[in-house]
C-alpha cells in the first residue's frame, strides 16, 4: 500500500506544518530518513531548496537532497538513482501543469509510483499535493498570464481517486477558491477532495486520516448529489475513510 501525505498548504519558513512534517518522518520508521526534495513546480527555485534543506535537514535531522529537472539536465540514470535513494519524496508547490508535463516527458511519474510501492513516503504541499491525485484544481495559468487567468483542472498521477483542491480556505481572484472548486464539481461531477492550508490527508494502512497543524484547518469531500453540491468534512482521528473509496491504483 502506498503511503501519501497530501498537504493543502503551508509555509516552511514559519514551520506552520511542523506536526504534519513530524508525522511524515515518523511514518518512515527511521531515525534519520533520506528526504528528496523535487522543486519542479517552482522552476527549481534554489531559495526554496535552501529553506527545505535547513528545515528538514537542520531542524528534523534528515539526510536531504534535491532533484533539479529544469536548472540541470540529469540523465535518466541519475533521476532514477535519486528517487530510488529516498525514504521521503517531498514535492514543492508552484505550477502543477508545468511540473506534470515535464515529469511525464522524463518518466518521473512512473519512478515516483515505483518509489511509493517500495515504501517511500510520497508527500508535498500545494502542487506537491495535487500531483498524487487523478486531477487537481490548479492556479497554474497565473504563471503564464498573471493579470487574466482562471483556475483549471490538471491531470495528476492518479494514485488517489478524485479531484483535489489545496488551499481550500484561501481567497484568490474575485471568486474564492472554495467557491470555484464547488462550481467545478457542480459542472464536471466526480469526487472532490479539498484540504485547507496547514492540514493534511494521510493515506496509509488502508485508511485515510486527517492531521491539522493549525487550529481550524480541515479537509472535506465535495461531490454532486441530486443536482446540488455537497461539502462534508472528513473527521480527524477515529473516523477513517476506507481506502477503496479514494485510492486509485492501490
Amino acid at each position: 500500500m502506498i503511503t501519501i501525505v497530501a498537504i493543502g498548504g503551508g509555509n516552511v519558513r514559519t514551520q506552520s506544518t511542523a506536526s504534519i512534517d513530524k508525522e511524515i518522518i515518523r511514518l518512515t520508521g527511521k531515525k534519520k530518513p533520506k528526504l528528496l526534495f523535487i522543486p519542479t513546480a517552482s522552476s527549481d527555485d534554489a531559495g526554496y531548496w535552501r529553506h527545505i534543506e535547513k528545515y528538514f535537514g537542520g531542524h528534523w535531522g534528515c539526510d536531504t537532497d534535491v532533484l533539479y529537472l529544469i536548472k540541470e539536465n540529469p540523465s535518466p540514470e541519475e533521476i532514477k538513482q535519486k528517487i530510488g535513494w529516498a525514504d521521503i519524496v517531498y514535492v514543492g508547490g508552484g505550477n502543477t501543469l508545468k511540473m506534470m508535463r515535464l515529469w511525464r516527458r522524463l518518466g518521473v511519474d512512473h519512478l515516483l509510483e515505483a518509489a511509493g510501492r517500495r515504501g517511500a513516503i510520497l508527500c508535498g504541499v500545494s502542487a506537491g499535493s495535487i500531483c498524487w491525485f487523478e486531477f487537481g484544481h490548479s492556479d497554474s495559468m497565473s504563471s503564464y498570464n498573471p493579470d487574466n487567468w482562471q483556475y483549471i483542472k490538471v491531470r495528476g498521477l492518479g494514485l488517489i481517486k478524485g479531484i483535489h483542491c489545496p488551499h481550500y480556505d484561501s481567497a484568490t481572484l474575485d471568486v474564492p477558491r472554495k467557491k470555484h472548486f464547488q462550481l467545478m464539481i457542480q459542472k464536471m461531477g466526480g469526487r472532490g477532495i479539498a484540504i485547507d492550508d496547514n492540514c493534511a490527508l494521510i493515506f496509509s494502512d488502508g485508511a485515510v486520516r486527517v492531521l491539522a497543524s493549525q487550529p481550524g484547518a480541515r479537509a472535506y469531500l465535495v461531490y454532486k448529489e441530486n443536482g446540488k453540491t455537497i461539502e462534508t468534512e472528513i473527521k480527524p482521528q477515529g473516523q477513517s475513510l476506507q481506502a477503496k473509496m479514494l485510492y486509485g491504483t492501490n
